[in-house]
């Protein structure tokens, strides 16, 4: 397997793979091939040395202290947030909110900026391919707020229908809320467009960048959107960490998610002013550790370039596609023209669990189920998909052992 790993074309994946601990182990008694991406990758040497060195030499509180170790933990959080606005292109460091994750990001914007700004009769619309975390939020806020929410809807191979967007956005519509790449199918959506369309009727657009980010070329100035979220873990770092970029001009007009400390200037019985942008967003005491080790991630994207990833990335989804295409009885939901690299697929009279667990006894690991887009599921009539998704680390001869796997599971499943 390595051998040939080495000769792929682009990038060195064996060198790649060597620098991931966990690629080295078995899981019952099997070599693991580690195809669960989409829900958390894995990560690098640097990224788990970096969380280590700030425990080991320099663990203290941010932002509040004059002593060495707080200004060293300081000066290293921060330099994530440059590292961060510049990997997205953010057009100030003061537009990057730490987060711990999208999920709280896209929270945020909803009872913050969605509090302030929607009203009774107001429309939000999001799409058929929303993971539940871009969806949930919303449905609270259009019930709190007497608003409507309104759908995209999907086509039989998983894309927008942008026609019928265009068609949903009124006069009343305040805010579009979509993701760039669906987590469920890998569809990527036209956000450039997306945008643009809602801006002419006057709507704020927020971004789920959870499955893009680490797949594509980000410019949130470029792609004109008004908010943007993202998480670390699907980046090749730490878990509880991600980032909210918003417009600064809406940022410093929206009210405070958390009160607590950091985020105040000055506090009284009477009356509590708040810090400046982006302390305002950033209440107690954040997570420094993951923060730092963040910026370990996003050095190791950089330095093995989108492009080369992406490259290596569209070379495995072909393959895999044209190698499940072979297997009699299975199909791929979801065949968008534009993919990040995730494949979803249901086989004849099979549950995706069962062959989920077989998978798990090969050493394959795969998602099954829903993944938090049930009415998603809904709309293709299935309960839930196996998923196999893609990192910069794996290789043709792990999509081999998958395929055996599977037509083993499915004999044994038939």
């Amino acid at each position: 397997m390595i051998e040939h790993a080495t000769m792929q074309k682009g990038l060195d994946i064996y060198s790649i793979r060597q620098q991931f601990p966990i690629l080295n182990r078995e899981v019952k008694g099997k070599p693991l091939i580690y195809f669960d991406n989409a829900a958390t990758s894995q990560k690098p040497q640097s990224v788990i040395d970096a969380l280590v060195n700030y425990y080991t030499n320099y663990n203290a509180n941010v932002h509040r202290g004059i002593h060495t170790l707080a200004e060293e933990a300081t000066m290293a959080m921060e330099k994530s947030r440059d590292a961060a606005q510049e990997f997205i292109n953010g057009g100030s460091r003061d537009e990057i909110i730490f987060t711990r994750g999208t999920t709280e990001g896209i929270n945020l914007v909803a009872y913050t900026w969605g509090r302030q700004n929607i009203k009774a009769g107001d429309e939000i619309i999001i799409s058929s391919l929303e993971h539940h975390s871009n969806i949930v939020p919303w449905q609270i806020l259009c019930e709190e707020k007497g608003a409507i929410l309104k759908v995209i809807p999907v086509n039989e191979k998983g894309e927008l229908i942008i026609d019928e967007y265009k068609k949903l956005l009124t006069a009343k519509t305040k805010l579009v809320a979509v993701n760039h790449a669906s987590n469920a199918l890998g569809t990527i959506n036209p956000a450039k467009e997306i945008i643009e369309a809602a801006h002419k009727v006057g709507a704020v657009v927020l971004i789920d960048g959870a499955q893009s980010t680490v797949h594509l070329d980000i410019d949130v100035q470029e792609m004109d959107c008004d908010f943007f979220a993202l998480s670390s873990h699907k980046m090749y770092g730490p878990t509880g960490v991600g980032v909210l970029y918003g417009k600064k001009e809406l940022l410093e007009a929206m009210p405070p998610f958390q009160g607590g400390g950091e985020m105040i200037r000055e506090v009284t019985f009477e009356k509590t002013t708040y810090n400046d942008l982006p302390y305002k967003y950033e209440a107690g005491t954040p997570n420094i550790a993951d923060i730092i080790a963040f910026k370990a991630a996003i050095d190791f994207i950089n330095d093995l370039g989108k492009e080369n990833i992406k490259k290596q990335e569209d070379e495995l989804l072909q393959y895999a596609t044209k190698q499940l295409k072979g297997i009699s009885g299975l199909r791929i939901i979801g065949e968008a023209k534009e993919k990040v690299s995730v494949i979803s697929f249901v086989v004849e009279k099979l549950h995706p669990q069962d062959i989920g667990i077989l998978l798990d006894n090969y050493g394959i690991a795969v998602r099954t189920g829903h993944h938090c887009t049930q009415p998603l599921m809904n709309c293709f009539g299935i309960p839930g998909t196996v998923r196999a998704s893609f990192a910069v680390y794996n290789t043709k001869e792990e999509i081999d052992e998958f395929v055996v796997g599977l037509q083993k599971a499915i004999k044994m499943l038939s």
